[in-house]
């Protein structure tokens, strides 16, 4: 084999250059032999391979990365006298004889080969290689008789559903299950909640209904509004805004922690509320007389007035004490997983009141017939709704044994508190304790403004403008904030709390977003619903009380986008409370309730006394709307500087984009019907449903436009579901 340039040295030198047909170092006739190269050849030496063992194969064929995509059916090998020989190194390659001419739209195919390829890849013989391409391989599969499945019996169900024969299976123990995925965990638990919450808040609406059909809306509905919410207020003061905040963490992680599963903690837990609002409750009762003039000066300056409403409230007062065993029950069942119990068992306190006051109109009659008051109510008819009042708690609270021993819990009475953590609980819930006491004094300032109002407003004819409408509006706006709300996030909670104990500010941060997004698809809808449709609600519903219910409705459409905030500031206290943090909520929450109270005083002094409580509904939106910054501000510096608001606001958004032509749509629909129809129930249904279906129609076009993907995600879901 010759070097590159050894013609040229050979015709220096003035000899001939040998014979390129010779091996190396053979002698020619005639010619100086010229020596064999060294054993150290030039790596660039001309026909490197041309002693190759495998010379012989086709080198084109022999790709290993391009062998497993070639499909030989479609492009065989070359045939013979095609494969082009190895030239001169620096000789013109060959043009082509069937080279494509760029001036021929339609070039005329080679010809195709005659006979089987000369060479063939891994020694295959060409008479017994057959090609088989692609296509020939996915159409001929099914012919294929499949090998017997190994594993075939460990899908018996579905042979058995499709009629092949089944194998026998080995016996094996049974695996363990295993649990359900995060997100489908979490809309199991929503999902059970949301259907319990929506049947209390039906049957709810029902008692609502069947109270303002047996005592109407005004000045005595007013005594009763007063006395029911005292109970409430007193126990959220004393102990129910640390069961919910606090003590859920801390059963969490009694559950993590202790040898029993926490089972303990909660049996003290338990024995020191029955023993504190046993107290609590006594002392209440006797001073009922305080509370009410405390709650309203005004009621309590008429005599008649003041006598019903202390003895409504000591009816009342006592269901305190089942509202917080009821409550402490629902919260270990919560930290077990069991979130159902506590959503449903208010439908048995609804049923029983609703049974209560219809043996009311039973006895009787209705307020359209009776106009019962402060001044015609007879001690048997106070004594019924007292009591019914009452039984309705009691039963509500009973009703959670079952449940509990169902999940394995064994209620008993310990005194041992000291040394098991209780006390730093008690030192956590001091800053709840004021949280409420804030929250609990902006109520009080409304209540004795709405009442003052409504007083003031029914003796120049408008009734429903007191704190029964103010309460009816809110019970109703309320609806889809507990709904959605707080069921997801009831929930998350226990998540949110290992997440936060475990230091892991992303999983927190997620879990928080998760909610803020999920709850804003129902959320944000349901407030511009509020504010277009209020009146047509309030009229339907309301209908039996009378003239009352056209202001009720006005309260309401004022409540109505505060509901925005007021559902983010729930989500974002999760947080804190999560961390253990109840002092940030507490600063958070006198925020929110001084705003409230600043400006419902203004509106009870700048206002007239019918429109008063409206501008209250809409003050209570606007402490929220301040909250809700605050709040938002000292979580994201909590989580490192990062609560994915980009996300969280791009989706509150463009919901709020899609809700303002459907707000005006619906808005305008209901009008033109309540002035064709009127504002009696027949007019109040047909502009109810023709604003909600236009609100629903302009709404869902317009978010399909701009692409939210959390309602795109929940409508794919419910079609899914739907089979659809």
């Amino acid at each position: 084999m010759n070097a590159p340039y050894d013609g040229d040295r050979a015709q220096g030198t003035g000899g001939p250059a040998p014979y390129q047909g010779a091996a190396p170092g053979t002698p020619v006739a005639g010619q100086v032999p010229v020596p064999a190269p060294a054993p150290d050849r030039d790596p660039y030496v001309q026909d490197a391979y041309d002693y190759d063992p495998y010379r012989s194969q086709d080198l084109s064929a022999q790709d290993p990365v391009a062998e497993v995509l070639y499909d030989r059916a479609s492009h065989p090998p070359p045939p013979p006298g095609t494969y082009q020989e190895p030239g001169p190194l620096y000789a013109a390659p060959q043009a082509p004889v069937h080279a494509p001419d760029p001036q021929v739209w339609a070039q005329t195919p080679p010809p195709e080969p005659d006979g089987p390829s000369r060479h063939l890849p891994y020694g295959d013989h060409a008479t017994t290689t057959q090609f088989v391409g692609v296509d020939s391989l996915v159409t001929k599969a099914a012919d294929e008789k499949p090998a017997p499945d190994a594993f075939a019996h460990l899908y018996r169900d579905q042979q058995s559903a499709s009629g092949a024969p089944v194998e026998d299976a080995p016996v094996a123990a049974p695996a363990p299950s295993k649990p359900a995925g995060r997100a489908s965990g979490l809309l199991k638990s929503s999902a059970v909640m949301a259907a319990g919450t929506i049947v209390s808040r039906i049957t709810g609406f029902l008692r609502t209904l069947v109270i303002a059909g047996a005592i109407g809306v005004g000045t005595f509905n007013d005594t009763y509004q007063i006395a029911n919410t005292l109970p409430t207020m007193i126990y959220v003061l004393v102990g129910g805004g640390a069961l919910n905040a606090v003590f859920i963490p801390q059963l969490v992680r009694a559950m993590k922690q202790d040898d029993d599963g926490g089972e303990a903690y909660a049996n003290r837990l338990l024995t020191l509320v029955v023993v504190l609002l046993a107290a609590i409750t006594t002392i209440c009762v006797l001073a009922a007389p305080v509370f009410i003039t405390m709650m309203s000066p005004k009621l309590a300056s008429d005599p008649q007035q003041m006598e019903v409403a202390v003895a409504f409230a000591r009816y009342c007062l006592p269901t305190m004490f089942f509202m917080g065993v009821h409550v402490v029950l629902g919260q270990i069942l919560n930290a077990r997983g069991r979130f159902g119990a506590m959503m449903w068992t208010p439908v048995l306190n609804n049923i029983v009141v609703i049974a209560t006051f219809g043996a009311f109109i039973w006895a009787f009659g209705g307020f359209t017939t009776s106009g019962v008051s402060a001044t015609t109510v007879t001690p048997e008819g106070v004594r019924l709704l007292g009591l019914g009042t009452l039984l309705g708690l009691t039963v509500q609270a009973l009703a959670m044994l079952p449940y509990l021993r169902d999940a394995g819990f064994r209620p008993r009475l310990r005194f041992d508190w000291r040394g098991h953590g209780l006390g730093k609980a008690a030192r956590l819930a001091k800053w709840t304790f004021f949280f409420v006491l804030a929250n609990q004094i902006g109520l009080v300032v409304v209540t004795q403004l709405a009442t003052w109002a409504g007083s003031v407003a029914e003796k120049q004819g408008h009734p429903g403008t007191g704190i029964t409408a103010y309460n009816y509006a809110l019970l109703l706006w309320q609806m889809p904030q507990a709904i959605i709300t707080v069921s997801v996030m009831t929930a998350v909670l226990p998540r949110i709390s290992r997440s936060a104990h475990d230091g892991d500010a992303a999983a927190v941060r997620d879990d928080i977003s998760y909610g803020l997004r999920t709850s804003a698809v129902a959320i944000v809808p349901c407030a511009f619903a509020f504010l277009a449709l209020g009146v047509p609600m309030a009229t339907l519903l309301y209908a039996g009380s009378g003239s009352g219910a056209q202001n009720i409705g006005y309260v309401l459409m004022a409540f109505g986008l505060g509901l925005i905030p007021y559902s983010v500031q729930y989500v974002v206290l999760r947080g804190f409370y999560a961390y253990e943090d109840t002092r940030t909520p507490f600063y958070n929450t006198v925020i929110v309730a001084g705003v409230n109270a600043a400006v419902s005083t203004a509106a009870f002094f700048v206002l007239p006394a019918r429109w008063a409580v409206v501008g209250m509904a809409a003050a209570y939106g606007l402490g929220y709307t301040v909250g809700v910054g605050v709040a938002w501000r000292r979580l994201r510096t909590r989580l490192g500087g990062d609560l994915d608001g980009a996300h969280v606001m791009r989706t509150y958004a463009r919901l709020t984009g899609a809700c303002v032509p459907a707000a005006a749509v619906a808005g305008a629909a209901a009008y033109a019907v309540t002035q064709w129809l009127g504002s009696g129930v027949t007019g109040s249904l047909v502009a109810l449903v023709a604003g909600g279906v236009a609100l629903a129609a302009v709404f869902l076009v317009a978010a399909k436009r701009m692409r939210i993907e959390e309602l795109n995600a929940m409508v794919g879901m419910v079609r899914g579901r739907m089979g659809r």
